[in-house]
């Protein structure tokens, strides 16, 4: 029999779209599972976790965390959640920091790919990742599936989304007690910083030099880098959260989301955390650029009430981009290409 410490496990949850509804349709429990009580926790947890389809963010979040747990109580354990106490969640949450190496990554995949007998479970995913960071791997550092350790920020993020599951089994009569909320020494596993966390801001100078920098690329190569000069505007002029400018399932940014009022003046609506609408006012050098990226996709200089155009729409397929790692990755190109033309005119301090 296979040691699984010794082995890479397989995925068992896949993305929102492909697992359906588990309040109508039952799941099947992977078939490397033997024991019976795996198609309940299974069942469980896509339940829980289906509550979250309106936010994407918080089910990525918490289907890591539970795929995590059910990896280990169902390998390791050999044994339902439905049957952890306080001692196993502390053994989880130890093995969360220091899991096997088998169990590690050194890069980001997905859980499951296309086949033509349909999804498959992707062989180079890992429960756990481990990352370098962007100024380390442009030292020629390289991911080091020895040198994982877990922030203090991801225990946390364990903490939370295995807590609020359990809270969940118990409103729903599954479990008598939650085994995260009777750990009484959370610390151990946590320390707390008494140092003040350290807040990034972009300066002035730096602001000029990435929005002209997204203006240069955007001259040099239009297709590509019109957009990049827009999503750099957003961000710099409206103050936005990258999240804000992707399609999701809250709300898709469409360019009537402009309107102009009865004075003339015109305002941006965006869908926030939380759910939460907002009005923002647009300068006239918002104005500028959006009239610049319009025309560059062959749309009238402003919008009407009635354009339904995506701000950001795919190069590829229809409808508006929904990744926010996409546009992150955009936006980080664009920074990094202003931060090489600083060092270039001898900006090293500002840079």
């Amino acid at each position: 029999m296979k040691d699984p410490k010794r082995n890479p496990p397989s995925p068992i949850i896949d993305n929102l779209e492909f697992i359906g509804n588990p309040f109508k349709v039952a799941p099947q429990s992977p078939n490397w599972i033997s024991f019976s009580d795996a198609q309940q926790d299974l069942e469980l947890s896509l339940k829980f976790l289906y509550s979250y389809n309106g936010s994407t963010a918080t089910f990525n979040s918490y289907r890591r965390e539970l795929e995590r747990l059910l990896q280990w109580s169902w390998q390791i354990e050999k044994t339902s959640i439905l049957e952890l106490q306080r001692e196993h969640i502390e053994e989880f949450i130890n093995f969360c920091i220091n899991p096997p190496e088998a169990w590690i990554g050194i890069k980001n995949v997905a859980r499951f790919k296309k086949s033509p007998d349909g999804r498959i479970p992707n062989k180079d995913w890992r429960p756990f990742v481990v990352n370098v960071s962007k100024e380390e791997f442009k030292r020629g550092k390289e991911a080091n599936i020895g040198e994982y350790f877990p922030s203090q920020a991801a225990i946390k993020a364990t903490f939370t989304a295995i807590s609020s599951f359990y809270d969940y089994l118990l409103q729903e009569g599954e479990v008598s007690s939650n085994p995260v909320a009777l750990i009484r020494q959370k610390s151990k596993f946590i320390s707390r910083d008494q140092q003040a966390p350290i807040v990034r801001r972009i300066s002035n100078i730096q602001w000029d030099y990435v929005l002209e920098t997204a203006e240069l690329l955007a001259d040099q190569d239009p297709e590509e880098h019109e957009r990049t000069l827009f999503i750099m505007n957003a961000l710099f002029a409206m103050y936005l959260r990258i999240s804000e400018l992707v399609a999701d399932e809250r709300s898709t940014p469409l360019m009537c989301d402009f309107e102009r009022d009865r004075d003339g003046n015109w305002w941006f609506k965006v869908t926030g955390k939380g759910n939460k609408n907002r009005r923002i006012t647009v300068c006239d050098d918002m104005l500028k650029s959006l009239k610049r990226y319009r025309e560059h996709l062959n749309l009238s200089p402003l919008p009407s009430i009635n354009d339904k155009s995506p701000i950001l729409p795919k190069y590829k397929g229809s409808g508006g981009i929904t990744s926010t790692r996409h546009v992150r990755l955009i936006v980080q190109n664009c920074f990094d290409a202003a931060h090489n033309r600083m060092l270039k005119d001898g900006l090293e301090q500002d840079a």
